[in-house]
């Protein structure tokens, strides 16, 4: 089991930047691919980026495909998701989850759901002013 943390939200205008962070403990985090998934109010969660063990591979929603970068630190057990260019329909709560699998298997258009993941994260919220 591994225990998530989440950092970085905050309220910002349309066209700014925020920086999440995800700290991992309690499982060899440099094994797994990590994901990160957003939840808008009064919508289901859903897939925003994934990231395989080694960070060679990234794979983005097409909604923030060339807007928002995810990456991680092995060596500080951390995963980040840089958002750019924000827009107002990216206000949601951002989890993070660690992966069941290394993410070597993924692929462009693999589709990610909650079962791929075994461990969440308790939230952070960003919220975009237009």
């Amino acid at each position: 089991q591994v225990q998530l943390v989440e950092s970085g939200g905050g309220l910002v205008q349309a066209g700014g930047s925020l920086r999440l962070s995800c700290a991992a403990s309690g499982r060899t985090f440099s094994r797994y691919g990590m994901g990160w998934f957003r939840q808008a109010p009064g919508k289901e969660r859903e897939f925003v980026a994934a990231i395989s063990w080694s960070g060679s591979s990234t794979y983005y929603a097409d909604s923030v495909k060339g807007r928002f970068t995810i990456s991680r630190d092995n060596a500080k057990n951390t995963v980040y998701l840089q958002l750019n260019s924000l827009k107002p329909e990216d206000t949601a709560v951002y989890y993070c989850a660690s992966a069941l699998s290394d993410g070597s298997s993924w692929y462009p258009n693999f589709r990610w759901r909650d079962k791929d993941f075994g461990s969440w994260g308790q939230g952070t919220q960003v919220t975009v002013s237009s």
